[in-house]
């Protein structure tokens, strides 16, 4: 297949909202692919990192926001769901891009299999493990948006 320009379009950047540091993904310009990107260590102001996010945000050239929702094995709520809503909020307030919200249920798990894989030296680990989570937070909404959430 041959891609013009005009096929190109705004990036969906995903962000595994951590209570420390912030994940954060994108996707290939077509959005098929998730890519790990950076990963945003927190200041403690609410208003500081989602300012720092708005400015990753425009950086990536971003048309959609994926936040990942952390519960619990049984799919229900737990304390850090509420964390992660209230920032989520927060964003949403500051920008007039769409914020998906997407399960993110074992993404950190399978970082870490895929940093074991990799060898990743143990002292670089937190370096990369939220961006590789939010890349597979990334993967599983643009899978379910294309498959219907029948994955």
């Amino acid at each position: 297949m041959c891609y013009t320009s005009g096929m190109i379009g705004k990036r969906i950047v995903a962000f595994d909202i951590g209570d420390k540091r912030i994940g954060v993904a994108v996707t290939d310009p077509f959005n098929e692919y998730a890519l790990p990107s950076e990963t945003y260590v927190r200041r403690g102001s609410l208003e500081e990192d989602v300012g720092a996010l708005l400015s990753i945000l425009r950086e990536k050239d971003a048309g959609e926001i994926v936040c990942g929702l952390p519960l619990n094995a049984d799919g229900t709520e737990s304390v850090q769901t509420a964390k992660t809503m209230r920032f989520v909020e927060a964003l949403r307030a500051r920008t007039a891009l769409p914020v998906h919200l997407q399960d993110e249920r074992y993404t950190t798990m399978q970082a870490r299999q895929v940093q074991i894989a990799g060898g990743v030296r143990r002292k670089d680990k937190k370096k990369s493990i939220d961006s590789i989570a939010a890349s597979y937070i990334l993967e599983n909404y643009l899978a379910e948006k294309k498959y219907g959430g029948h994955v």
